[in-house]
């Protein structure tokens, strides 16, 4: 459940759907409270730890009076005698500390492997594997999403206990005042320092290193994603062009199974070249940059006939039929037209397709068993009733998202 309004009853109980945070608004008390509480509190996966309760009507010092009128004379909050209570407060700064503590040792295990001197290379080595290797961010992926995950647990961690220091050193006295230096560090800055225009970067932080890569170029590109600090090695900033290309062609390869072939094997080419010349690194760049472009744009090397431009759809169809086609046929009944006959047949069959789909493909098909269905039944014909080609025709189809 993403969000909840209440306007006047919280459903609560086991049965209610598991929520993370809570925004108490209303007067809320006894049993209603208490029930909030645990609704918000309860665990719901291993990503969850506790709820997130914020209070604006000042509702938790009736907390322990909700709990004692709902749980009446079984309460037992005495933690003495080897008795075991059912109600258990704990202090939070402690409780807060022993998962700072608990986080920290889980993160400081998961990079002990990392190599000396455990550099940002090693690091990027180590949780993305050789570049070289087409399988390295596959068979690394487990271990990067433990390293996130780690991350944001001590990140949390560390935000939840560590908002007392500030309140401390405000009730102290002891935040440190840079009134007396203003005055100094105005000179040091009016003097040594030069401070350039601010340049409108648009909506450029939410692009990938590829797109940004045709948008800025691919120096700007790597200032501003790659390499910001300027530490990584040119070796360094080439695994990690090859690694977000490579991230781009498996996420859409689904979309356009040849051009994003034809991509891959491009991207294999050019790993070799940087791995055999090392002095070539701006003739990579350029290559590289090339290479983003084309899989940006999707600009396959083959020419597309007229009738099929302005029609992405169709020109995606078109591009896969004879790989769609061989499933089903012997490659002999192909080499009987000429070429220039078979492309005008696979782009007639490609517009055939894309109409079907336009016109005869159910609203939110994808998913949904039975209109799946409907769509299979309305492409067999078109395929000569062969199940193989038409089952690999439905693959490209659903990845497509012009179609639902």
């Amino acid at each position: 459940m993403k969000l909840l309004i209440v306007v006047s009853k919280l459903l609560t109980g086991f049965d209610a759907p598991s929520c993370t945070c809570i925004y108490l608004d209303n007067e809320l008390h006894d049993h209603n409270l208490f029930q909030a509480i645990c609704r918000t509190n309860r665990l719901d996966g291993d990503d969850k730890d506790y709820g997130y309760i914020v209070d604006f009507k000042e509702l938790f010092k009736d907390v322990q009076e909700a709990i004692a009128v709902y749980s009446s004379d079984e309460l037992d909050i005495d933690q003495g005698n080897g008795g075991t209570n059912n109600v258990e407060l704990k202090d939070w700064l402690k409780e807060g500390k022993k998962q700072l503590d608990a986080a920290r040792e889980a993160l400081r295990y998961l990079c002990d492997p990392v190599p000396l001197p455990r550099e940002v290379e090693q690091f990027l080595r180590y949780f993305c594997g050789d570049a070289a290797n087409p399988q390295a961010l596959a068979n690394t992926e487990p271990l990067r999403i433990s390293f996130y995950k780690s991350v944001a647990t001590f990140v949390c961690a560390y935000a939840d206990i560590a908002q007392n220091l500030s309140a401390i050193k405000r009730h102290s006295g002891e935040e440190l005042d840079i009134k007396p230096y203003e005055a100094d560090m105005r000179h040091l800055l009016n003097t040594y320092v030069q401070a350039d225009p601010a340049a409108d970067m648009g909506n450029l932080n939410s692009l990938s290193l590829t797109e940004l890569i045709v948008e800025t170029g691919i120096n700007d590109a790597i200032a501003r994603k790659l390499n910001e600090k300027g530490k990584l090695s040119k070796n360094a900033i080439a695994e990690g062009i090859i690694n977000n290309v490579r991230k781009t062609i498996i996420r859409e390869q689904l979309t356009d199974p040849k051009f994003y072939a034809e991509m891959s094997k491009l991207l294999s080419d050019l790993i070799k070249q940087s791995r055999a010349d090392a002095a070539s690194y701006e003739e990579f760049l350029r290559k590289a940059e090339a290479l983003a472009k084309r899989l940006v744009a999707k600009e396959p090397e083959e020419e597309v006939p007229a009738v099929l431009h302005g029609n992405r759809e169709a020109v995606v169809i078109f591009r896969n039929l004879p790989q769609i086609l061989a499933a089903g046929h012997d490659a002999a009944d192909v080499a009987a037209e000429s070429q220039v006959e078979y492309g005008s047949r696979l782009a007639r069959l490609a517009l055939e397709i894309d109409r079907v789909m336009r016109e005869q493909a159910p609203a939110g098909w994808k998913g949904d068993h039975a209109r799946e269905a409907q769509v299979l039944n309305a492409l067999f014909p078109l395929l000569d009733r062969d199940r193989e080609a038409t089952r690999a025709l439905f693959e490209l189809v659903k990845n497509q998202p012009g179609y639902g």
